[in-house]
């Protein structure tokens, strides 16, 4: 007899066996098992000879989910033909692997299997056992439940591939349809997949997810079909394979190829196949045996109806009608292949998903508000079990009252009406909203009836054993310490990739900080992530210096660190003076990080100075006991010196320190003013950080104003709309929050409805058009991109927090950031008024086309901020009414906005935008008002603080992953060329600089209707 998958025991191997003990801790159930019962259950596994080929990963989650049996000889595991109920994997002992004679009378024996041999993976896909397995000796087991299997299965399929013994291949005497393979994931869903699939069209991507195709898609469909009629007609053709003709079908990589060759807007194959997937999940194409979503292979797909019909060629009439609009439909597709694309790898089995699906699936769950508390990798586990559902149209019961829970949904698209017996409809949840969730919690019936209130209604679902899986894996991964009776840290044991000596990358396990109080926080990183086994890669020390602004004070910071370099080593306890060393190089090592993140923000808290003065004198003194500490005092001092540059350093670096606008920096300009009602005036000279309850004081001074009441005088901003907003004593850098033509008022509080904006504010009259005649557009956008790359850089990155959480909170400025988002509504509204301001119509479709070039160019330059504001400009209301001067543009230029007009798109939270911005290199001039949202909604959608005072550092760690992304932005210089043959350049740079603009909405429409009246 031959046997398989053996590994002989070795002493070590034998001793571990017959020293059961350990296995008592695998009777528990997996959910009582402690973290001690796997650590000593894993220690013992991983030392079996027979488990050697077994991947880490694995073990560790068998010490999870299995259970020990210990068999004696000639005992049946499962006979041939039983629907199976459990997975096994032999630690010692043999079993027989035997099949039924032909004759139908006993068994035919094929094989054996020994120590380490692992079987019975059938129990995936409810497939009947192929075998008859029979213990040949006394045998020593793990078995592992159908339940936990699937989720063995879904989590480490790569490394269960290699130590599955197929009983389908061993078992040759079957019939070779019955034999196919147990274990083909591509062959299972003849048995039982495709039942499923059938029952639940919305479950196949290959199927439509509506009844009936749209209009829009249909129409889509139609004039792709007529221009490749016209076009290429040889791509609609019958075709043969394997003994099959298909009938007026088209090669899948073939319409990629004519699609991208169709318009500029598809960069891609890849945005192709997005545009095709669209027409497909409509029904307006389809795989030719409806086995297939489309893929960019050699496949046959045919539009909707070809099979029945002639292919007659198209009219001429036809033709031209369809070429003409072929780039609106390119747009259309454009704008609905991301979400397609989505669906369809949502629709996919979740075995077959890929890890890129996953990663786009994780991105849309960061933007999904139901899920913006759960930690980052409970969104991870979720987009690997998230399944879609569709409902065609409104009505549909989705649940009962009563019910047995058995999904958690998440509203994709749609809204849906909660009723309650007795009450009628108590709540209407939309986009966005979660429901479901209490049922599967607590075990019970539903206590609300869901109905579709939409047709097309798009859900995420999640299964009820998934749910509770993921509840119990975050619960078993979860450490708390404890300190004087309270949870002082919340850890989280995460697997991540560490690339071992010889290149490979072998899977271990990493705790991450969920939540905690600020000094153990503190105190973990120094301990865990300024060690000479810090793993690169690892965010977790930048996460928490990219936002300790939010829970740590300065002093707080520095009071701990010289707490902590100055411990003595307790000799009672052990520690030694080698010990100490290494907690007073830690805390240098952290100052040198922290100052790294920070750089010129650094020294603007006096406290650092005074930190950093008694810091290097410690170190002076513990240098005659520890002359290890030679470098460290190098480097602080080097910071220290650093001190005194950083006043020129932050003078090169600061956007108002332009020419000779001021003298120094944090002062208002000397052009900005304070206003009476009666329209005097005075001017001041402040720091920027002054707050407006001095500003008041010293204005009314100057300008002779008294009042009874101190409190009397007010500070309020007139725009030149007329409307007023009034400053608290305690806000900061007031003129660079100011709106375009805002100008800054002093009155008393029964005074403010007499206050007028100014004739200056909205009198500028004349546009500067003759003047950008002489401009070339690409010089524009170079002067546009090197100015707006200066204030770019200049932003502090906790000015985003400080705008997101309220400056008001931390004493700060956010001068650099006010004037970046500045600048974005000046280029705005500079071209809706140069556009207002040409009279001629035909000076008008030039000084169009000319933005438009403006834009591109911009773009070309990765300057998104300004391409945004200046798309936004044209789209405009005071713009985009002007038809006669857009029916002159020509037809290039036309599609050019068109496709710019795309990447505007806010649907599903802007992910065309987001998806140009992953595939561009930097540097990038971020289009900011996003980024502000995005922390916004980080920051609106989960709590600073959890209970007993723990700072939640989930959060902290999706607000410094955001904010990333401007680091990225910023981590190389810019370095364009100047144009060729570039005229006036420094006149240029002088015009971009000081725009003249209307920001008045009201006075645009009547300039634009001036220019061309309303039809009647």
């Amino acid at each position: 007899m031959k046997f398989l998958s053996g590994s002989p025991l070795t002493d070590k191997s034998q001793t571990i066996l017959l020293s059961l003990e350990w296995t008592e801790r695998l009777d528990k159930r997996p959910i009582d098992r402690t973290s001690d019962d796997l650590d000593i259950i894993f220690s013992k596994l991983k030392d079996i000879k027979a488990f050697e080929k077994f991947h880490p990963l694995l073990i560790q989650q068998l010490c999870y989910y299995s259970y020990f049996e210990n068999l004696e000889k000639g005992v049946t595991l499962f006979r041939t033909g039983d629907l199976g109920a459990n997975w096994f994997a032999i630690l010692s002992g043999n079993v027989d692997v035997c099949v039924p004679s032909e004759n139908g009378k006993g068994h035919t024996l094929i094989c054996g299997l020994e120590a380490g041999a692992a079987f019975g993976e059938s129990i995936l896909y409810d497939t009947p056992r192929n075998a008859t397995i029979i213990t040949s000796s006394s045998v020593m087991l793990l078995r592992v439940e159908q339940k936990d299997f699937k989720i063995l299965w879904e989590r480490n399929k790569q490394y269960l591939h290699g130590v599955i013994t197929s009983l389908s291949q061993l078992t040759n005497t079957l019939d070779p349809k019955r034999r196919a393979s147990e274990f083909d994931p591509s062959l299972i869903p003849q048995v039982a997949t495709n039942k499923l699939l059938k029952d639940d069209p919305t479950r196949n991507p290959a199927l439509p997810i509506v009844p009936n195709t749209s209009v829009r898609i249909q129409h889509a469909a139609y004039v792709l079909r007529t221009c490749i009629l016209s076009k290429a007609p040889q791509m609609i053709r019958d075709r043969k394979y394997h003994l099959k003709i298909h009938r007026s079908c088209l090669v899948a990589s073939e319409m990629v190829d004519w699609l991208i060759h169709q318009s500029p807007i598809v960069h891609s194959r890849s945005q192709a196949v997005d545009m095709w997937q669209a027409l497909l999940e409509e029904g307006a194409i389809a795989h030719v045996s409806q086995e297939h979503y489309f893929k960019d292979k050699y496949l046959f797909y045919r539009f909707s109806g070809d099979e029945d019909r002639t292919l007659i060629r198209p009219s001429n009439v036809e033709q031209n009608q369809c070429e003409q609009q072929l780039a609106d439909v390119i747009l259309t597709l454009a704008q609905v292949g991301p979400d397609a694309m989505l669906r369809m790898i949502l629709r996919k089995p979740r075995h077959q998903r890929t890890i890129d699906d996953l990663e786009i699936i994780y991105d849309q769950l960061l933007h999904v508000k139901a899920l913006s508390h759960l930690s980052s990798l409970v969104k991870r586990e979720l987009a690997g079990v998230l399944i879609f559902e569709a409902h065609p149209f409104k009505g549909k019961v989705l649940f009962t009252q009563g019910d047995q829970g058995k999904f958690w949904y998440i509203i994709l698209k749609g809204s849906v009406q909660c009723i309650v017996y007795g009450k009628g409809i108590v709540e209407t949840f939309h986009q966005g909203d979660d429901f479901g969730k209490l049922s599967l919690v607590n075990n019970s019936p539903r206590i609300a009836t869901i109905v579709l209130n939409e047709d097309n209604t798009h859900f995420l679902r999640v299964d009820k054993d998934d749910f509770n899986r993921i509840l119990r894996d975050v619960e078993a991964n979860t450490i708390k310490l404890r300190e004087f009776g309270k949870d002082v840290l919340l850890l989280e044991k995460v697997p991540i990739n560490v690339k071992t000596a010889h290149g490979t990358y072998q899977v271990c396990y990493k705790y991450f900080v969920m939540s905690g109080i600020v000094e153990k926080m503190l105190e973990y990183f120094l301990e865990t992530y300024l060690c000479v086994n810090y793993e690169e890669g690892d965010t977790s020390l930048d996460d928490f210096l990219s936002t300790y602004v939010i829970f740590m004070p300065i002093y707080q910071i520095c009071t701990r660190l010289i707490s902590i370099y100055k411990a003595k080593p307790q000799q009672r306890f052990g520690e030694n003076i080698g010990l100490a060393l290494q907690e007073k190089v830690k805390v240098i090592r952290f100052i040198l990080e922290w100052y790294d993140a920070s750089r010129e923000t650094f020294f603007e808290d006096p406290k650092i100075n005074i930190f950093l003065d008694e810091l290097y004198d410690l170190i002076l003194v513990d240098m005659k006991i520890y002359p290890q500490l030679k470098e460290e005092i190098t480097l602080i001092k080097s910071i220290i010196e650093n001190d005194t540059e950083y006043k020129d350093i932050h003078l090169r670096k600061l956007p108002w320190k332009q020419r000779n606008n001021i003298d120094k920096p944090n002062i208002i300009r000397q052009s900005d003013e304070v206003y009476c009602a009666d329209h005097t005036y005075t001017t001041m000279k402040m720091r920027v950080d002054t707050p407006a309850a001095k500003i008041i004081r010293v204005a009314a001074d100057k300008l002779g104003l008294r009042s009874d009441q101190p409190d009397d005088l007010k500070l309020c901003e007139v725009k030149s709309t007329g409307e007023r907003i009034l400053y608290k004593e305690t806000d900061l850098s007031i003129s660079y929050g100011l709106s375009l033509n805002g100008r800054l008022f002093l009155a008393p509080s029964d005074h403010l409805d007499a206050l007028v904006p100014l004739p200056e504010q909205s009198s500028f009259s004349r546009g500067t058009w003759q003047k950008l005649e002489m401009f070339g557009s690409k010089e524009l956008a170079y002067a546009i991109t090197m100015h707006d790359y200066q204030l770019f850089m200049a932003i502090n990155q906790y000015e985003l927090l400080y705008q997101v959480f309220g400056r008001y909170k931390f004493g700060k400025i956010t001068a650099n950031l006010d004037r970046f988002m500045r600048r974005f509504n000046e280029i705005q509204y500079w071209v809706v008024t140069e556009i207002c301001l040409t009279p001629t119509s035909g000076k008008r479709v030039q000084l169009l086309r000319k933005f438009i070039k403006i834009a591109s160019y911009c773009k070309e330059f990765r300057n998104l901020n300004a391409f945004f504001a200046i798309m936004m400009g044209l789209s405009n209301i005071a713009v985009s009414r002007l038809s006669l001067t857009w029916e002159r543009l020509p037809s290039k230029i036309k599609r050019m906005f068109s496709e710019f007009e795309t990447l505007m798109d806010p649907s599903r939270n802007h992910r065309i935008y987001r998806s140009t911005l992953t595939k561009l290199t930097p540097p990038i001039i971020l289009f900011m008002p996003l980024l502000i949202k995005d922390l916004t909604f980080i920051h609106e959608g989960s709590k600073t603080y959890l209970n007993e005072g723990l700072v939640n550092f989930e959060k902290m760690r999706m607000l410094s992953h955001t904010m990333r992304t401007m680091k990225i932005c910023r981590s190389q210089p810019l370095q364009l060329e100047i144009p060729q043959g570039a005229k006036n350049l420094f006149e240029i740079q002088e015009y971009v600089r000081e725009m003249n603009i209307i920001d008045n909405q009201r006075i645009l429409n009547q300039l634009s209707n001036k220019l061309e009246p309303r039809q009647a």
